[in-house]
Parts: structure tokens; sequence; C-alpha cells
């Protein structure tokens, strides 16, 4: 019998090289909160690398939401929402966000990819298969491993693909279609008509993870399925609080039927403490802030575009947006492992905070430097720090 132990050399010896070479791109400390512009290990840095879309970390009222949930409920339920831990301040959330996302019913998990473990584990059973993009979020391939369902792959956005998958489902077994709406390395867009039309076709149900489409895209920011047109099309919607929302936790969105079934199924709910209140509050108040504020999603939109027309015109290959929408997920190509972080050490030490991203994240040699923005930023301080970047990353 080999030491269980014996794996964690080859991975710790990879991160002493990189740590020798003054090139470690991960774990930043960060000293201040989380705006447009931080101090991160002592010095001021551009923020481009948060998921805080519309800017609501340091919005005055989701704070005070916060402190006052803290104050009235104290610093957590000490229970899953089954038993003890249910407040009044989940069931408003829930109620708000379905009323929002146009579905029947709602229910909230602890964290996104938690969400998405719940979701699918409890739809998917045994004898059924679930259908993703290669490019999927991580929490969707753990899911499905935890459902016990055969899942099968189809190529980025590939719809001939995905058609031979579907045409593998026997007749006997029933099938769960899962898609990103926005893909959270590459920033483009799931051709969410395509899929929606071949699911029917096959009768295959549709979950879209919108973690990185709520607060980006639709009508007041309400998602992938409404930028469509599709919101009554989409069987299951996913997403999360941590990013537009400026909290933690995550959701389902669905008719009350198939909520339901999972608030009595799904284990990672069952099994887990509740959603703490400051956290439900301030998810709460961030929801009714995008709610009251629908220019916000619109004023994203128009800094993305300022972003890929400025970075294009500095000369640097960024990721277009597929389905012709300008997201906030603007990656650029950086190629092989090396030159990924060591770009994001130099851009880093100018001044701006990146994340790189290399394989198994995205294909091979195909390496990048993952930039997004928030609708706080302003155009001035993106041409700063698009000015920093092409100079590390053109000059070299």
């Amino acid at each position: 019998m080999i030491d269980l132990f014996s794996k964690f050399d080859s991975t710790l010896a990879r991160a002493d090289r990189l740590i020798s070479a003054g090139i470690v791109p991960y774990f930043r400390e960060l000293q201040s909160r989380q705006d447009v512009e931080v101090i991160m290990e002592g010095k001021r840095r551009i923020m481009l690398g948060s998921n805080n879309y519309l800017g609501l970390t340091i919005c005055p009222e989701v704070i005070e939401a916060g402190v006052k949930a803290l104050e009235k409920y104290g610093t957590g339920c000490s229970g899953s929402r089954l038993l003890n831990g249910t407040l009044d301040l989940h069931m408003e959330l829930e109620a708000e966000l379905a009323q929002f996302l146009q579905k029947e019913d709602a229910i909230t998990f602890s964290t996104g990819y938690q969400s998405n473990l719940g979701i699918i584990s409890c739809l998917v059973g045994p004898h059924d298969y679930v259908i993703c993009d290669r490019e999927n979020h991580a929490s969707i391939y753990a899911a499905c491993r935890l459902s016990f369902g055969k899942m099968l792959r189809y190529k980025h956005n590939d719809m001939t693909d995905l058609e031979n998958c579907l045409k593998q489902v026997p007749e006997t077994a029933g099938a769960l279609v899962v898609t990103d709406g926005v893909f959270s390395m590459g920033g483009d867009v799931a051709n969410l008509p395509e899929i929606v039309r071949l699911a029917k076709k096959y009768g295959a149900r549709t979950m879209v993870d919108d973690a990185h489409g709520l607060g980006v895209m639709g009508p007041g920011g309400r998602g992938t399925a409404f930028h469509f047109g599709l919101e009554k099309e989409v069987d299951v919607y996913m997403g999360t609080f941590s990013k537009s929302l400026a909290a933690l936790g995550g959701y389902m969105a669905a008719d009350k039927r198939t909520v339901s079934y999972a608030r009595y199924t799904s284990s990672p709910f069952i099994f887990s403490a509740a959603i703490p209140p400051p956290t439900a509050a301030i998810a709460l108040a961030a929801l009714r802030h995008l709610k009251a504020h629908p220019e916000l999603p619109l004023r994203l939109k128009a800094l993305s575009e300022y972003a890929r027309a400025g970075f294009t015109a500095r000369g640097l290959r960024i990721r277009e947006s597929a389905m012709a929408y300008p997201t906030p997920i603007i990656p650029i190509y950086t190629y092989s492992e090396e030159a990924t972080f060591v770009a994001a050490q130099k851009v880093y030490e100018a001044g701006v905070y990146v994340n790189p991203v290399i394989p198994p994240a995205t294909p091979p040699n195909e390496g990048l430097l993952r930039t997004s923005y928030m609708a706080s930023h302003t155009e001035a301080l993106l041409d700063e720090a698009m000015d920093i970047i092409a100079g590390v990353l053109v000059a070299n």
C-alpha cells in the first residue's frame, strides 16, 4: 500500500517553484473594502479581478441592512433551514427572488457552489442523464458526480454536439441540460435559444447557471434567459449572491413543484446551516437596490464596451463575447502557463490586479488574464488600468 499523502509532493513542489521564482499569483492579501481601487499587500491596486459587478459591496444602504440584521437576529442561525434555521428574512428573500425572476418559487443555499450541488444532485437520479457544456463551472461537474446520473459533455457552445448528446439519451431516461448563462472564464454567452429548442425537441429539461448573468444581462439585470426572452422556457435558474448581490449564498428559482421537491430531497440544503442573518439581509438589500436602479446593468454594459474597445485599440488580443453581448468578463490571451503567471505578476507590481487563468480552467495553451468590471468603475480609471496592462503585455 502506498502512502495516501504521497500525491502531495508533486503539487507542493510546483507551488514551491512558483514561490522561488517570485510569481505566486494566488492568495493575495486584501486590506481594504472590495472596491474599484483597493489596498492589497500594502499598495494601491486598480481592481480588475472582482465579480462585484454592480459595486454594491460598498453601497451604504446594503451595508446598513447587514448591520441591522446582525443587531436584530445575532450572528447566525445555528441550524439547518429544515429544522431551527429558517428566519422570516430567508422567506422574504426567497419570495422577492421568485418575483424578480418571474418564477413561482425560490429556495436559497449557503453558497453558490452548494446551490449547484443541491439542485443537480436532487433533480438528476442514478438512471438519468445530465448534459453539460464543456466550459461549465466546476461546481456543475461536482454536482453531476454527486447525482450519480450519467454525464454527457458537449463542445463549448456547439449545438450540433449538444444534439448528438441528446440523441444518446434512452427513451426510458430523463435528461437535464445544464449551461452557464455567462461563462465565468471566457465571458461569452450561452446559445440559449438553440439550447432550449433542442431540449424541447428531445423532451429534456433545461437549467441555467446565471451566477455571472444576474445583474449583468436582461431587462433590469434579470439575467440571460430574460435577455433572450426565454424566461418562461427555462425550467430552472441557479444563481449566486456573491457577485452582483454583494453577499454570499445562492438560489434556485423554478415552479413551486420543483422547488418543493428540492426542499425535501436536496441533501446540501437539508444538512447545511442556514445563511447567516446579516448575509441574507445584505443579499435582499442588494436585490432591492438593483430593482430600484435598473440603470446599473446598462452602465456596466457601457463600461464593458469601453474596455473591449480600449484593449483592442492598444493592440491586445481579447476573447470576443459570443452571442454579441459585451459582458464584464474580458479575457486577455497570454497562452502558456509561465507567460500567464509572469504577466499577472508584472501587471500586479505595476498597480493592477487581474486573475491569471490556466488549464484546466482553460483549453490547453490558452492561458489568459481574466479581467472583470464593475458599474462603479470610471472611464478614467479604466484608461489608467488599460495603459498599465498594455505597457506590460505589448512591450513583451
